[in-house]
């Protein structure tokens, strides 16, 4: 059991297509674009990117939308500059200059220092600009309003902030791994603050999406079924374990299973993938949330 390959206008199609994404273009553009392209109505992606930003932004057709969930969680990797000296209303290069110092002093080794403070565990306030809801509105459009609200700080975790000296004076290469959640834009004010100043983001780029890089992404205008990954591929990076043909008659069905139907859990006991002989992804079972010993099926792919 594989993806299955238009065959004609509106033929049901499941898989992931990792998009190269363009400056200009919302990721609602592209998925837009993606529903035209493959003639699907189900499509949606996993993870926004602004519309200033570029580089790799999953798309899930069919029923590869039932674990873009899934394909959101994995860790993502970011490059960008971050400009000293100048904050904005946005804290990006899009939004109004919001304060000026001079920061021509600061040192790559400072900046080194105030980002390492800045990786591991942490808490992270959201940005005004961004699409997190408070009170069933999203936060940009709040923000257009001229309206500002308070945001509790979220946990988040930078596995990497690597900065290198930038184009010009007072500009840095980044370079971020870092969880779902993560605001890179905000780590770029927090680096300004920290060095006693402000700065902001420019030229954002995800580099990857877990095991998804953008050497491998295809742009808007080259999309076509070759672009087309199986759903086991879009589900590569969560472990799986393949079933005989019995059990895989149970898995298509939704069944609750033993605890060791699948042998030894993997270390963290989390999603594990079911594949059947072909290859094919057929669900993806996790622990029972009662605590006992049983699989119950997040999500069922195939039947």
């Amino acid at each position: 059991m594989s993806s299955r390959r238009a065959g004609g206008a509106g033929a049901a199609l499941d898989g992931l297509v990792v998009v190269d994404k363009e400056a200009g273009w919302t990721s609602h553009d592209v998925v837009a674009k993606c529903r035209g392209v493959f003639q699907q109505r189900r499509a949606g992606h996993a993870g926004t990117l602004d519309p200033d930003a570029t580089g790799v932004l999953l798309v899930g057709l069919g029923r590869v939308t039932r674990v873009l969930r899934y394909l959101t969680a994995l860790p993502k990797t970011y490059s960008a500059e971050i400009v000293l000296g100048v904050a904005t209303s946005t804290l990006d290069a899009s939004g109004e200059e919001a304060g000026r110092w001079d920061m021509g002093g600061v040192t790559l080794d400072a900046a080194r220092r105030a980002a390492s403070a800045l990786t591991g565990d942490i808490l992270q306030v959201p940005p005004m600009v961004s699409a997190l809801k408070v009170g069933g509105r999203r936060l940009h459009e709040l923000a257009r309003e001229g309206i500002e609200v308070d945001r509790q700080p979220r946990p988040v975790t930078v596995h990497r902030f690597d900065l290198s000296a930038g184009p010009e004076a007072a500009v840095l290469l980044a370079t971020v791994t870092c969880s779902s959640g993560t605001y890179v834009r905000s780590l770029a004010a927090d680096l300004g603050t920290a060095l006693g100043g402000g700065a902001h983001l420019r030229r954002l780029r995800r580099v990857s999406v877990g095991s998804f890089g953008v050497d491998r992404a295809t742009p808007v205008g080259g999309l076509g079924a070759a672009a087309v990954l199986t759903p086991a591929d879009a589900l590569r990076d969560y472990p799986s374990v393949t079933v005989d043909a019995g059990l895989a008659g149970r898995v298509v069905h939704g069944a609750v299973l033993p605890g060791d139907a699948f042998g030894p859990a993997p270390p963290g006991a989390g999603p594990r993938v079911v594949l059947d002989g072909s290859g094919a992804a057929l669900a993806v079972y996790e622990p029972a949330a009662d605590g006992g010993d049983r699989l119950k099926p997040s999500v069922v792919l195939a039947g």
